[in-house]
């Protein structure tokens, strides 16, 4: 694997999002209180014993690319394939979402909970630091969100894409995704995002903003027994 979307992750932990991981030179995984990701620097040959000191048993992971059987002591919990999506389309003209609120610290147990209950991916407490977050609000209530995550070498993951089931249908997530795109082409950055295969209406969507699939790999919750 060269180019870096076809090992993102890996070149996302050891690389801009150093500092929010930790593991070894083959192995490495977000700090706690991040998004539960796993990395390795050989996805189908994952380094499973130098990154067991890192997790604690229980913990649950996300790791892709990687179809072997389960090492001793450790579990797989979860299997199915995802798209990797690359943007291709035209850069948006304006930004509709400009009265979308910046999401930082202070908004982070609503952000987990809006992820806990609509379920985008992976998600934690320190998630928001990863990159550009905004939301839509009712009173206290976030009722929509989406944002960055992954990025490497001029790459930039669009995550975290959530409405609240009540405020479905009003064009939140539409807004919200072509605002970070816009941002992120003015950057000189090309947008990209990670969706389940059985996701259809979530990867339809993406399609006709303008993604379009490059790569289905695997991908695997696991945890220590």
């Amino acid at each position: 694997m060269t180019a870096p979307l076809d090992n993102i992750i890996w070149h996302t932990l050891s690389g801009p999002h150093a500092e929010f991981s930790a593991g070894t030179e083959r192995a490495r995984r977000y700090a706690p209180g991040f998004s539960p990701i796993l990395g390795f620097a050989e996805p189908e040959s994952p380094d499973f014993a130098g990154i067991a000191p890192f997790c604690e048993p229980g913990e649950h992971f996300y790791c892709a690319h990687w179809s072997g059987k389960a090492p001793a002591d450790w579990v797989i919990e979860a299997e199915s394939t995802m798209f990797q999506m690359v943007w291709s389309g035209a850069p948006p003209a304006c930004d509709e979402a400009a009265d979308a609120v910046p999401l930082d610290s202070r908004h982070a147990e609503r952000a987990v909970e809006l992820a806990t209950l609509t379920r985008p991916g992976p998600f934690g407490l320190r998630t928001l630091e990863l990159g550009d977050y905004f939301g839509y609000f009712d009173g206290p209530r976030l009722v929509a969100m989406a944002g960055e995550r992954m990025c490497a070498e001029g790459f930039r993951e669009i995550s975290g894409v959530c409405t609240h089931p009540e405020y479905q249908g009003r064009g939140y997530a539409r807004r919200l995704m072509l605002k970070l795109i816009r941002r992120e082409v003015r950057r000189g950055e090309t947008p990209f995002l990670h969706v389940m295969r059985d996701n259809a209406g979530a990867w339809q969507f993406y399609e006709r903003l303008g993604f379009r699939k490059r790569q289905e790999p695997v991908v695997r919750v696991i945890a220590r027994a």
